[in-house]
Protein backbone atom coordinates (compact mmCIF):
# COMPACT_ATOMS: atom_id res chain seq x y z
CA UNK A 1 0.00 0.00 0.00
CA UNK A 2 1.15 3.66 -0.73
CA UNK A 3 0.05 7.00 0.35
CA UNK A 4 1.08 10.09 -0.86
CA UNK A 5 0.66 13.35 0.66
CA UNK A 6 0.32 16.62 -1.39
CA UNK A 7 2.45 19.77 0.10
CA UNK A 8 -0.62 21.41 1.20
CA UNK A 9 -1.78 18.23 3.01
CA UNK A 10 1.95 18.11 4.68
CA UNK A 11 1.46 21.53 5.56
CA UNK A 12 -1.48 21.42 7.48
CA UNK A 13 -1.08 18.21 9.16
CA UNK A 14 2.41 19.66 10.36
CA UNK A 15 0.88 22.77 11.88
CA UNK A 16 -1.57 20.13 13.70
CA UNK A 17 0.81 17.92 14.96
CA UNK A 18 2.51 20.82 16.00
CA UNK A 19 5.43 18.99 17.10
CA UNK A 20 3.59 16.57 19.51
CA UNK A 21 5.33 12.92 19.98
CA UNK A 22 3.04 10.17 18.27
CA UNK A 23 2.56 8.07 15.45
CA UNK A 24 0.30 8.80 12.72
CA UNK A 25 -2.65 6.37 11.83
CA UNK A 26 -5.26 5.83 9.20
CA UNK A 27 -8.02 5.03 10.79
CA UNK A 28 -11.08 2.91 9.81
CA UNK A 29 -13.27 4.77 12.16
CA UNK A 30 -16.72 2.87 12.83
CA UNK A 31 -17.67 5.06 16.02
CA UNK A 32 -21.04 5.90 16.11
CA UNK A 33 -21.50 4.10 12.63
CA UNK A 34 -23.03 0.38 13.97
CA UNK A 35 -21.32 -1.65 11.63
CA UNK A 36 -17.78 -2.06 10.46
CA UNK A 37 -18.46 -1.26 6.73
CA UNK A 38 -19.99 1.75 7.62
CA UNK A 39 -16.77 3.23 8.90
CA UNK A 40 -15.06 6.24 7.79
CA UNK A 41 -11.42 6.73 6.94
CA UNK A 42 -9.95 9.36 9.93
CA UNK A 43 -6.19 10.83 10.66
CA UNK A 44 -5.32 10.01 14.27
CA UNK A 45 -2.25 10.59 16.18
CA UNK A 46 -1.41 8.02 18.63
CA UNK A 47 0.99 7.64 21.18
CA UNK A 48 2.29 4.27 19.64
CA UNK A 49 1.29 1.38 17.12
CA UNK A 50 -0.90 -1.25 18.38
CA UNK A 51 0.19 -4.83 17.34
CA UNK A 52 -2.04 -5.34 14.33
CA UNK A 53 -0.85 -2.26 12.48
CA UNK A 54 1.47 -2.41 9.70
CA UNK A 55 3.41 0.33 7.86
CA UNK A 56 2.17 2.30 4.89
CA UNK A 57 4.86 3.51 2.33
CA UNK A 58 4.37 7.62 2.28
CA UNK A 59 6.26 10.91 1.54
CA UNK A 60 5.60 12.32 4.84
CA UNK A 61 5.92 10.75 8.02
CA UNK A 62 5.55 7.59 9.41
CA UNK A 63 1.62 6.20 8.75
CA UNK A 64 0.18 3.16 10.35
CA UNK A 65 -3.26 0.65 10.22
CA UNK A 66 -4.45 -1.72 11.62
CA UNK A 67 -3.91 -4.77 8.54
CA UNK A 68 -7.31 -6.07 9.56
CA UNK A 69 -8.81 -2.48 8.11
CA UNK A 70 -7.17 -2.73 4.72
CA UNK A 71 -9.80 -4.41 2.61
CA UNK A 72 -11.66 -0.67 3.27
CA UNK A 73 -8.65 1.07 1.54
CA UNK A 74 -7.31 1.46 -2.09
CA UNK A 75 -3.37 0.27 -3.07
CA UNK A 76 -2.94 3.85 -4.19
CA UNK A 77 -4.35 6.86 -2.19
CA UNK A 78 -3.50 10.32 -1.87
CA UNK A 79 -4.24 12.69 0.86
CA UNK A 80 -4.72 16.44 0.13
CA UNK A 81 -5.99 19.29 2.10
CA UNK A 82 -9.39 20.87 0.40
CA UNK A 83 -10.59 24.44 2.08
CA UNK A 84 -11.78 24.30 5.33
CA UNK A 85 -9.42 22.64 8.34
CA UNK A 86 -10.09 18.75 7.40
CA UNK A 87 -8.10 16.45 4.86
CA UNK A 88 -9.57 14.78 1.46
CA UNK A 89 -8.67 10.64 1.06
CA UNK A 90 -9.03 9.58 -2.64
CA UNK A 91 -7.48 6.87 -4.85
CA UNK A 92 -7.11 6.96 -8.57
CA UNK A 93 -10.56 5.21 -9.29
CA UNK A 94 -12.48 7.10 -6.25
CA UNK A 95 -13.20 9.66 -3.22
CA UNK A 96 -12.70 7.87 -0.52
CA UNK A 97 -13.67 10.86 2.41
CA UNK A 98 -13.86 14.08 0.87
CA UNK A 99 -14.09 15.52 4.43
CA UNK A 100 -11.76 13.36 6.51
CA UNK A 101 -10.85 14.54 10.38
CA UNK A 102 -7.62 14.58 12.43
CA UNK A 103 -7.91 13.17 15.80
CA UNK A 104 -5.58 13.70 18.69
CA UNK A 105 -5.61 10.75 20.24
CA UNK A 106 -2.23 10.57 22.68
CA UNK A 107 -1.85 11.13 26.23
CA UNK A 108 -1.01 14.62 25.50
CA UNK A 109 -3.66 16.03 24.01
CA UNK A 110 -4.89 19.21 25.40
CA UNK A 111 -7.96 18.84 23.24
CA UNK A 112 -8.42 18.36 19.36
Amino acid sequence: MELMFTDAALERLYKKMQGKKGYLKLKHDTEGCGCVVSGVAALWLVDKPEANDTKILTNGPDLYMDYNTEVFFDEKMKIDAPAGNHFSLKSPGEMLNPAMKYYDKTEQNTGE
